[in-house]
């Protein structure tokens, strides 16, 4: 018995399964809208990572000018850092909540906010910020990313203390704006 393939519907398949795919990971979110009470409250009541003491695995970021920040630098500090892309949805969906996130905090110095766009492509990130009228700093990484930070997916949130202990790890997209994630980083803010 020969078997004939039909290259078109090979194709219809294929993309079916691709779109399956795509939509099962995009629908990941929902899940994690659901836990996200447990990791406020894990924000809220422990420090889970420490940040490396040596300066040579320090994180490092860099911004539009050049300029280099890490976080070994940022000790003292609440640090906020997003790692997002512009050609990703969810991560364009929360940046509205984590602007105004970032404007809750206008004029306390004790807290940090990095919009890491892992795609390096620092001119086009910083146009989407421009564009959308967002006060959100951009960085693109300067070394490495611990993959304790950033595994496999955006957007993922990372959550630090003042000593540069990770608070939270959250992957994919959130409403920042929501009274939980507020009050954990006021606490974490507050506290010394």
């Amino acid at each position: 018995m020969k078997i004939r393939l039909n290259k078109r519907a090979m194709l219809t398949y294929v993309l079916i399964i691709m779109t399956g795919f795509c939509f099962a990971a995009c629908n990941n979110n929902n899940k994690n809208e659901k836990a996200e009470q447990p990791v406020l409250n894990a924000i809220a009541e422990e420090a889970t990572t420490s940040l490396p003491e040596q300066t040579s695995n320090d994180v490092l970021f860099k911004d539009k000018d050049g300029k280099t920040v890490s976080l070994k630098s940022l000790k003292g500090k609440v640090v906020f850092i997003n790692f997002w892309a512009t050609w990703c949805p969810p991560c364009i969906h929360e940046m509205p909540s984590i602007n105004k996130l970032k404007q809750s905090f206008k004029g306390k110095n004790d807290i940090v906010f990095l919009m890491v766009d892992v795609d390096n492509k620092i001119e086009k990130s910083t146009a989407f910020m421009q564009k959308n009228k967002y006060d959100l700093p951009v960085y693109v990484p300067a070394g490495d990313i611990p993959p304790d930070y950033l595994g496999g997916s955006i957007p993922t949130t990372i959550i630090l203390d003042k000593s540069g202990n990770m608070i939270a790890r959250i992957e994919g997209g959130r409403d920042y704006t929501s009274p939980e994630i507020v009050k954990a980083l006021n606490e974490l803010v507050e506290s010394n």
